[in-house]
Parts: C-alpha cells; structure tokens; sequence
C-alpha cells in the first residue's frame, strides 16, 4: 500500500503523521512545492518511529510527482490557507489552479488512484477535481464533513458532559461557516436523541457553534486549523484502505440524491476500498431539505466563478 499526501502544511504534515501512526501504508510519500519542506518534515516524522512504533516510510519530495507513481490514495491539501476575516469563497481564484494542477500530476503516474480533497472551499474544490480529472465521481471524495461532525460531536459532547465517543453526530450540506448543517435532530447519546436532553437554547448554541468552528479556531490561532483536519482526513483514509465501510460525511458528486444534480456536497457516505462506495440518501425534514437546497444554492454560485474562469 502506497500513499500519497501533497502539501507538507500544517494539515498535510498532520494527516501524514496520523497515517503513520495507524501504520495505513507501507510508504507514504509526502509532496510540497517548496524546496526540502517536505523531505524535512518527513525526516522529522521518521525520526518518531522508533518512538511510537510504527514501520511506515515517509519520504518528502519537492515536486516530483513520478515518486508518488502506484499510489492507491491521494490527499490533496495544498493550496493557500483561510486567514483571519477571509471566507472560503475568497480561495477560489488562488486554490483552483493549484488543486487543478496537482490532480493533473498526479493521474499521470497514479492513474487507479482514489482523490481525497482537502483543499479550501472544499465543495468547490472537489468538484474542479472531479470535473477536470475524469475520474469516476466514487474516486474523488472532499473531506469536510468528517471534520465538521467531529466538531459538531465535540460542542455536544460540552452541553451534554458527556464522552465524544458515545456521539453519533452528522454534518451535510457544504463545508463552509453558513452551508453546513448539523443534523441536530438525527443526533444520539448511545442510541438516545441528544434532543430529550437538552434545551432548544442548547441545540441552538450546539449548532451555531458547530458552523463557525472553523472560524472560531481561525480567530484564535490566527490560522487555518490543523490536528483534527489532518485526523479527520486520515479517519477517511483507513476506512479506505482496510475497507472498513464506515459511514462518514463526505463531500461526494450527487446525480439526484437529495433533489440535487451536477454538484459536490457533503452527505453520508459508505467508504470502503472502492472509495465512495454508497450514499446513504436519509430522510429529512422539510426545514432540513430547505436548508440543504439553499446550501447547494450557496455552493453552485461558488462552482459558477469556475466556469467564468474557464477552469472547467
């Protein structure tokens, strides 16, 4: 098993380790732009083995993507990260032709592979990759909603007093501060609704801060977050690679589910060693439905700025 994860970044370097650690691949190849950042950061990562125990080699390259060649499972993170006041939106110019080029790369030499986009404005982003590479829609998955139910299962876990683990907590819609959705409704303690526990005002709270968790953890660290990114993606990696079948909130191409067409949202979705195996289309409310249609409203007009730069 051969990994590739380009971006050695924050993100980059923490789904890297993370993959490491859980020992997913016997090589991980880790990708950046800039001269030795990469090989650096493997080094570095390399330097825990003996430590924590695990028999992953790492090697960082600097833009040589013949290295990366028999990969199975491809992250994309690189691109430039959201700063402080800047929306997702706002990344589109700059991050489209790097995601662009960097799934361009990598097919050429991983022809088979499967595409995880991690990239900011992750809808977005995961619909240029699928657009642009022609992979089929099962192979090119965004993360995002992996990230925002941990999230969602952390404010919970607050309110409740509770264990993040005893949590089955879902996130769908875009992965963004106002398209996502946390199905607060759908959410359970060991089975039960977290709604017979708390109060409207606490579901509430839950929620709004679920959406700008993101921009929370911008604000206060003066960038882009990084350790549960970078879990969130590897989460999806495993499932992957050892065929677990979890269903996870990914960012998948719908033909229909959900009354939506030619468009990437997150929704829950079986990974397995096929990639995006299965979409689970859940039965929502019809406040949910609207919400998520205004989400997809949201995403679309973001996927138009693509078509005007001609870059699908």
């Amino acid at each position: 098993m051969k990994i590739t994860v380009v971006g050695a970044g924050a993100v980059g370097a923490t789904c890297a380790d993370n993959i490491a650690r859980r020992e997913l691949a016997e090589e991980l190849i880790l990708l950046d732009i800039k001269e030795g950042f990469a090989e650096g950061k493997a080094i570095d990562m390399m330097q825990t083995a003996a430590l924590l125990g695990f028999d992953t080699k790492i090697t960082g390259v600097t833009n040589d993507y013949a290295s990366t060649a028999g990969s199975e499972v491809v992250v994309i993170t690189s691109g430039l990260p959201r700063k402080p006041g800047m929306t997702r939106e706002e990344l589109i110019g700059i991050n489209a032709g790097i995601v662009k080029g960097v799934a361009e790369n990598i097919l050429k030499h991983s022809p088979d592979t499967i595409i995880i986009v991690v990239s900011n404005p992750m809808d977005t982003m995961n619909y240029l990759a699928l657009k642009t590479s022609g992979l089929p829609k099962n192979r090119v998955i965004g993360m995002g909603g992996a990230l925002d139910s941990s999230r969602f299962k952390y404010y919970l876990s607050q309110e409740l007093g509770c264990s993040p683990a005893d949590l089955n907590a879902m996130v769908i819609g875009g992965h963004g501060d106002t398209t996502m959705i946390p199905l607060i409704n759908h959410a359970t303690w060991n089975s039960i609704p977290v709604t017979q526990f708390l109060s409207k005002e606490q579901q509430e709270k839950v929620v709004a801060s679920t959406m700008v968790g993101g921009a929370t953890l911008t604000k206060l660290i003066g960038t882009s977050a990084w350790y549960a990114p970078g879990a969130g993606t590897a989460a999806m990696v495993e499932s992957i690679v050892r065929d677990q079948k979890k269903l996870i909130s990914s960012g998948v191409f719908l033909e229909g589910e959900y009354g939506q067409k030619d468009i990437s949202l997150v929704v829950p979705v079986i990974l397995g060693k096929n990639g995006a195996e299965k979409i689970l289309d859940i039965k929502l409310s019809d406040t949910e439905q609207a919400t998520f249609n205004k989400s997809a409203d949201a995403v679309r007009n973001m996927n138009d700025v693509l078509y005007e730069m001609k870059l699908v």
